[in-house]
């Protein structure tokens, strides 16, 4: 099993760098593995069921030979139906063993549209993404969700 105590970079501090950022990127990598296994074979809908916490659910939408796109988010019960919070869309890089929380799709046009967008910005941005998610995938793991082989 990978360590991401193992990671060279020290993430853990507020981004300074590119290579920061990948670093953390590569701990997402680990711990979306703890969860679901094997990543470059992952395919369909999965569920994660333990009592006394929501549904995790991970749905590939898009597999290709390098790279997947992937969606997770908690299913919450709700008086008229189910709320799904946080959404997350992740893009996951195979031969880099490095995953990425994005912006949603509708955010994605919209914030590319806009010109002359700082990079350090982008930088933090892209930092709470990903912070967040690596946080909550360790949060998930330590609460005992797995994802089982089979698709839902």
């Amino acid at each position: 099993m990978l360590n991401d105590a193992l990671t060279q970079a020290s993430w853990r501090a507020r981004p300074r760098s590119f290579v920061a950022l990948m670093s953390l990127y590569e701990s997402n990598y680990i711990r979306l593995g703890w969860l679901a296994g094997d990543l470059p074979r992952l395919a369909g809908a999965h569920r994660s069921h333990i009592e006394g916490d929501c549904d995790l659910l991970l749905t590939v939408i898009e597999r290709c030979a390098y790279t997947s796109i992937l969606d997770l988010t908690y299913e919450f019960p709700a008086a008229d139906g189910t709320v799904r919070c946080p959404d997350l869309r992740l893009r996951v890089y195979h031969d880099a063993r490095l995953v990425e929380a994005e912006l949603p799709p509708a955010r994605t046009a919209e914030t590319t549209a806009k010109v002359g967008a700082c990079a350090e910005r982008e930088l933090r941005q892209r930092w709470v993404r990903n912070m967040m998610l690596n946080k909550w995938l360790e949060y998930c793991a330590e609460r005992g969700h797995r994802f089982a082989g089979d698709a839902v």
